[in-house]
């Protein structure tokens, strides 16, 4: 099934190798926040690099299979997600509406700083062709986007970054997991791609 070496372990730990993966899935159940992989090998009592190669396994294992989660990890940091092709099921089970949508404007702003970061605001004006306080500012709202310090420059512009949340949003283990940019856009319409979970208001698709 995987291809990870087990053999260089102790007796103990391969014996347990099973039980473990099993006591791992059920601490990031239970937790529905990430767990760190320092939390996971101290609560498991065995070594980082063990811990660690459990998780990979497991998470080999969502992807193998036709599971409806996945395992994600976000800077050695573990979750449980659902996967996106489902969610639409998932709402109709909550009964509530947990999605919004980024408009076009938002969408284009998040790509150029995604593949372009650390970015100055003027540097995406300069890509898109018009302004994008307003783009930014909902990003910024939305917790997809941060400062990450100023540019060496007169004046010292900001520069953005993309943050944690919006690789969980997005499904990513890193950011260097992005797919091509055409595909981060919907087919039909191209006008709105939905982001689940996020609370805010739909912003103006125009600006």
């Amino acid at each position: 099934m995987n291809n990870f070496n087990f053999e260089q372990y102790e007796f103990q730990e391969v014996s347990n190798k099973e039980n473990f993966m099993s006591i791992i899935e059920s601490l990031l159940f239970v937790s529905g926040e990430p767990l760190s992989l320092k939390e996971i090998h101290s609560i498991l009592q065995c070594s980082p690099q063990y811990a660690k190669e459990l998780l990979n396994a497991l998470s080999e294992e969502y992807e193998s299979s036709k599971r409806g989660i996945k395992l994600i990890n976000i800077n050695n940091n573990y979750q449980l997600v659902t996967k996106p092709q489902n969610s639409d099921y998932i709402q109709e089970l909550l009964k509530t509406s947990t999605r919004q949508y980024l408009s076009q404007a938002s969408l284009e702003t998040l790509s150029i700083i995604a593949y372009k970061q650390p970015i100055t605001r003027i540097d995406i004006d300069e890509i898109r062709g018009v302004k994008s306080d307003s783009a930014v500012q909902n990003l910024m709202e939305k917790g997809l986007i941060k400062e990450r310090g100023r540019l060496e420059v007169p004046g010292r512009p900001i520069l953005y970054i993309t943050t944690e949340e919006f690789l969980r949003q997005f499904g990513l283990d890193s950011i260097n997991g992005l797919p091509p940019l055409e595909s981060l856009l919907r087919e039909e319409g191209n006008k709105e791609v939905a982001i689940s979970g996020i609370n805010n208001d739909e912003e103006n698709p125009i600006e």
